[in-house]
């Protein structure tokens, strides 16, 4: 109960009402914990898009060609290289672009992998 000594009036003082105080505070405090973590996934993904608006992808297709090259990657280390190391998601995006042709060239019938892309079908062979 050390948590209701920062309180103001009766709630410090009094058992019942400092018990309902600090519990209450406890709710609030895990709601905001969520909606932070809500907060700064929505500001990854912002950075992310306007990163791959950049270099003429969109965010899905630059998040679904990536995942299909095995790059273990998440979004908020994405979101970092794409502010702090432009040259290095220049290289993601031309990645995600390459995947992305291949797969075009594999609908059509090619089904070729081009050099240095490893999909997971040349991994299952």
């Amino acid at each position: 109960m050390t948590v209701r000594q920062h309180f103001r009036g009766r709630k410090n003082r009094c058992y019942s009402l400092a018990v309902k105080a600090v519990r209450r505070a406890f709710v609030y405090a895990t709601k905001a914990r969520r909606l932070k973590q809500r907060n700064m996934r929505t500001l990854w993904i912002t950075r992310i898009a306007a990163a791959s608006r950049e270099h003429g992808m969109k965010y899905p297709q630059l998040m679904h060609n990536l995942t299909k090259t095995s790059v273990q990657l998440n979004r908020r280390v994405i979101s970092d290289l794409a502010i702090t190391e432009p040259r290095s998601f220049l290289s993601l995006a031309k990645l995600a672009r390459t995947r992305q042709q291949e797969g075009f060239r594999a609908a059509l019938g090619d089904g070729k992998e081009p050099a240095g892309v490893f999909s997971r079908v040349v991994l299952l062979q």
